[in-house]
């Protein structure tokens, strides 16, 4: 089987990966439909012209193991034409992130059809006509298609031609009759500023409240013991579920250490093995909001030659990160420290694994959003897949 490589980054540790070839003729097919109906001043595409039928490593573009189509992600790209429906035939479809350009023309209703869609984004383009509200799309929100002036229909809160317009719910109370307009008058205005001064009591103490509190950071987790939360596709885990995993962190898990921390062996509840980072303190100088940034960005790093992050932990004495882990070592594992037992990389493999960690970081220093400089690549932190 081909290796992939994937490579930690420096600010916590990002994934290159070189991918076996896949034959996925139908989402090969509907991706070079989609590109063909593009254009693309800034060749954001131009890899999906020189690796036919391997999708998997093309740029924007995730694969899950069986090398079907997971993401597409081409924000901020740059691009204009219109969407083609052949995109519906990316059954296994779970992200869309085409936000930040200039595509014009319909929403495909076939997108409908990709019953795994839970993430997209079509925000400020130019897209036209009505948004589908049923199969997959019944579960997006306005923020899915905002600054898109021609769409209409009820995710954009602005009715389509020969619609009937969105109504307000009817007024409280009985209709009025002209004879007894004074009387009622009381009525509804009384309501309103009784409800108003019940509204307006709870928000003013609520607006104290937050002037008053110290300022917390939304990542902080004040105790060990703290329920495991979600933070988009990211784990969130606690401090004492990392320590059960990593033995209490015993130097008999270390995987390595560098010049931000060492990285631990561990084994979930489920029996998920992991590779779990612990920051040094030093590193993590700047806070809940440094962290923050950071997890923001790694997450945002997506690549097949990429290593995904799984999850984190963060409390007041502690910042981890949670990666996969990657049974077959690094590259430093498979060269100058080759244990006896284990053959070495054939030249052929050794051109396989430099190709895919140059893939890796040509998306991590020209294509991904923002752009992110490795700084430390090195043997040591390039890790061969299965």
């Amino acid at each position: 089987m081909e290796k992939r490589v994937l490579v930690f980054y420096l600010v916590s540790t990002i994934v290159l990966v070189a991918l076996p070839m896949i034959s996925a003729n139908a989402e090969v097919d509907a991706l070079y439909i989609f590109k063909s109906k593009l254009q693309d001043p800034n060749n954001s595409l131009q890899s999906w012209d020189n690796l036919p039928g391997n999708l998997c490593t093309w740029f924007h573009i995730t694969c899950n193991p069986e090398g079907s189509v997971t993401r597409v992600d081409l924000g901020n790209a740059a691009l204009s034409g219109e969407l083609a429906p052949e995109l519906g035939q990316l059954k296994n479809l779970e992200l869309l992130r085409l936000n930040n350009n200039s595509l014009s023309g319909l929403i495909p209703t076939s997108l409908t059809t990709i019953t795994s869609l839970n993430i997209l984004d079509l925000s400020n383009n130019r897209l036209s006509g009505p948004v589908p509200d049923n199969g997959s799309f019944s579960q997006f929100t306005p923020i899915s298609f905002e600054n898109n002036l021609n769409l209409c229909g009820p995710n954009t809160k602005k009715p389509c031609s020969g619609s009937p317009p969105f109504s307000p719910p009817p007024p409280f109370g009985p209709t009025s009759s002209p004879g007894r307009n004074k009387s009622n008058a009381a009525i509804p205005v009384g309501v309103a500023l009784g409800a108003a001064l019940l509204f307006a009591v709870p928000v003013i103490g609520f607006a104290y409240w937050r002037r008053t509190r110290p300022h917390e950071f939304f990542f902080d987790v004040p105790a060990e013991d703290d329920s495991e939360l979600q933070l988009g596709q990211l784990k969130r885990f606690s401090l004492r579920e990392l320590q059960v995993a990593t033995d209490g962190f015993s130097n008999k898990n270390i995987l390595g250490r560098g010049g931000f921390g060492k990285v631990y062996k561990g084994r979930l509840a489920d029996g998920k093995l992991v590779a779990v980072k612990r920051l040094k303190e030093e590193r993590t100088s700047g806070g809940e909001l440094q962290f923050q940034t950071e997890v923001k960005i790694i997450s945002m790093a997506v690549h097949r030659n990429l290593l995904r992050l799984y999850g984190f932990c963060t409390t007041v004495t502690e910042k981890l990160l949670v990666y996969p882990y990657m049974t077959n070592g690094s590259v430093a594992s498979r060269l100058r420290e080759r244990q006896s037992s284990l053959p070495p990389l054939d030249w052929p493999t050794r051109k396989k694994i430099a190709l895919g960690s140059a893939r890796g970081l040509s998306y991590l220093h020209e294509h991904c959003d923002p752009k992110i400089i490795h700084r430390d690549v090195k043997a040591a932190n390039i890790l061969l897949d299965e």
